[in-house]
């Protein structure tokens, strides 16, 4: 069997490779290019990331990598379909007062999506295709899921929760039964890497306002009863749940509460405010059908949190209200739910 693997230069990809070749499978390798030549994005970048100029190093060593591992190696350009999907919705969802989370729209669409397209339309011949996910692929029922990795600290679900029925039916994730220190063993005694190389953790390593390409905008900071706090440059550079960089003083700490495009306000209050039992989301991708429209589960609302008791009701195909056993702090319009039962994923939502 061929399996193409997505090489990203870093030592997750790298070891997946280096596993499904030991395995016995015929190993093709590509990298995404997003980052093209002549990109307007002119801001100065803080650090690395995996959007940004600093694309050709990783090129380099996914590159090195492929020499190493004796397979056969391309890069493959997505940066038109990650600017008219990734990138539109990214400064979209912004403008619209949400925050919004390019890492899933990128695997689902472009990760999983134009990346394996463009690889058979260049001629590229294989039967699967393979990341360096922390996840698993399960069967439940008739239906192809995403199953929690064994390393819970790394698990990758979360990201992974708008993949179709069939990106999930072509998709390997050998790294799925390994814990993230094992996989760094691997690579270690494999001679894949020296010494541990850093991981780029951030979409875009400089301001966000160099994507949303917007002028700044002074607007009104207030709290919840309406009075005016101080002022801001443009709403959109402030998220729920934000407590520093505001400009405003107050008898205790301010957190962002709430951003109103239409008004150009941020909206602000003491942290007691930030908690919320309930919410709404949309845009729902089931991956395992739920039966009956009222579910106990667990959710996330966000990647680095727990995923907690909830009562999921489905209010029709695309609306389902969320009501928490305990209160969540700063539920976040823009961001991703999703919906677990044990360790499988059985879909998630965009939070309303």
């Amino acid at each position: 069997m061929r399996v193409l693997v997505g090489l990203s230069g870093g030592i997750d990809s790298a070891v997946t490779a280096l596993l499904l070749k030991k395995q016995g499978y015929d190993v093709v390798a590509a990298t995404m290019s997003t980052w093209r030549e002549g990109n307007p994005l002119s801001g100065k970048l803080l650090k690395e990331a995996c959007f940004g100029p600093n694309e050709a190093d990783d090129i380099a060593e996914a590159k090195r990598i492929s020499s190493l591992l004796d397979i056969e190696y391309h890069v493959l350009d997505c940066a038109k379909e990650f600017e008219r999907i990734v990138l539109e919705d990214f400064k979209n969802e912004y403008l619209a007062g949400r925050t919004p989370n390019p890492c899933v729209w990128c695997n689902a669409f472009i990760k999983f999506g134009a990346l394996p397209q463009i690889a058979k339309e260049k001629g590229l011949v294989f039967d699967k295709f393979a990341t360096g996910h922390y996840a698993n692929i399960v069967k439940v029922g008739d239906r192809w899921a995403l199953k929690r990795g064994k390393d819970h600290t790394k698990d990758q679900t979360y990201f992974l929760y708008r993949l179709s029925q069939q990106q999930l039916s072509q998709t390997l994730f050998p790294l799925g039964s390994y814990t993230k220190e094992e996989v760094k063993k691997i690579a270690y005694e494999n001679n894949l890497f020296t010494k541990e190389k850093k991981e780029s953790q951030d979409f875009y390593g400089g301001a966000y306002n160099d994507l949303l390409h917007v002028e700044p905008l002074q607007g009104k900071i207030v709290d919840t009863d309406g009075k005016v706090k101080g002022t801001h440059q443009g709403y959109w550079n402030y998220t729920i749940g934000q407590r520093r960089g505001l400009g405003v003083s107050a008898e205790y700490p301010l957190y962002v509460i709430a951003l109103d495009a239409e008004k150009n306000q941020v909206i602000v209050g003491y942290e007691d405010q930030t908690f919320q039992h309930t919410l709404k989301a949309r845009e729902i991708n089931w991956i395992v059908k739920p039966n009956g429209d009222k579910i106990e589960l667990e959710a996330k609302i966000r990647s680095t949190s727990k995923a907690k008791k909830a009562l999921l009701i489905i209010e029709s195909d695309q609306s389902v209200e969320i009501k928490f056993a305990e209160r969540q702090k700063a539920i976040t319009p823009g961001q991703s739910i999703v919906f677990y039962k044990d360790d499988i994923v059985i879909g998630g939502a965009l939070i309303d």
